[in-house]
């Protein structure tokens, strides 16, 4: 586990616990035993399931914790996906932080399995791009890949994405030619894509060396088709980007694109319904 993760785990903990958890403490006797089930209340593919874990493990080292299934598995209502046994008052205290990771991601999951499930039969994958929950990049593209899409590029550091307000800065094709060749020997390892919301854009990228990507911005499905023959078989890929859908995502992948971005499987997902449901000792 990363140092990003492990200290968004001990924020968020501080943050619920405070000064301690007064309920837990007052109304559930101290040597009390339990048995906890995270059990799937809908349909969904499961995402964050190590980080559930570790939220239990952090509040009480003492807790058994059992990952009954991993990331990426498809879940249907009640299906049961970790186990808990030890002190009930410690398990109380993590319930509510666990299982907030372990929904959100959940969610972006099985919404990118969505959007993967409507472009089968297409050369298209699902990216996923940086409208992420500060702080969370790292959690929330690993539950895209759960879900089975594809991470785009990172952070601004490594992909160079050159879209319409650097464009405007630049003096044309010459003088975005050279910044390519002067990246490309500065920094070899990072890719370059360009944004082009015009045909004639994407005819002049295709003139260009260096190019990896060109990004197909708000175009209708007709203007990407003209897109994905004027490059042939050959050249960079291209990604369709801007507003999709899962009622255009299909149409979308029909035009031959090679990804399609999406914004909303981060920025728009709904927690999958988890909960954690309680067995004493004596039940």
């Amino acid at each position: 586990m990363d140092q990003t993760t492990s200290t968004l785990i001990d924020l968020a903990l501080a943050e619920d616990i405070g000064s301690g958890d007064v309920t837990s403490e007052y109304f559930i006797p101290k040597d009390r035993e339990a048995r906890g089930l995270i059990v799937a209340k809908d349909e969904g593919v499961i995402a964050g399931v190590e980080i559930a874990a570790e939220v239990f493990r952090r509040v009480d080292a003492g807790l058994s914790v059992k990952i009954l299934l991993e990331d990426g598995s498809h879940v249907t209502q009640k299906a049961c996906v970790m186990e808990v046994r030890g002190n009930a008052r410690s398990m109380l205290t993590a319930e509510r932080v666990s299982l907030n990771f372990l929904q959100r991601l959940s969610g972006i999951a099985t919404k990118t399995h969505r959007f993967v499930e409507l472009t089968e039969g297409t050369p298209a994958r699902i990216l996923d791009t940086r409208k992420t929950t500060p702080g969370w990049r790292s959690l929330e593209k690993a539950a895209v890949v759960a879900g089975g899409g594809l991470n785009h590029r990172m952070g601004l550091y490594d992909r160079a994405m050159v879209k319409d307000n650097h464009l405007v800065a630049e003096n044309g094709v010459a003088e975005l030619q050279n910044a390519i060749d002067h990246l490309r020997r500065e920094k070899p390892g990072v890719e370059v894509e360009l944004e082009a919301d015009r045909l004639d854009q994407v005819e002049a990228f295709l003139e260009l060396e260096g190019v990896d990507y060109i990004l197909l911005d708000n175009m209708d499905n007709e203007t990407m088709k003209e897109a994905v023959a004027m490059r042939g078989s050959e050249g960079p890929k291209l990604e369709a980007s801007g507003g999709v859908t899962l009622e255009t995502v299909a149409g979308i992948a029909r035009t031959g694109v090679d990804f399609i971005s999406v914004g909303a499987v981060t920025h728009s997902a709904v927690a999958l319904d988890l909960s954690l449901d309680f067995l004493f000792s004596d039940e």
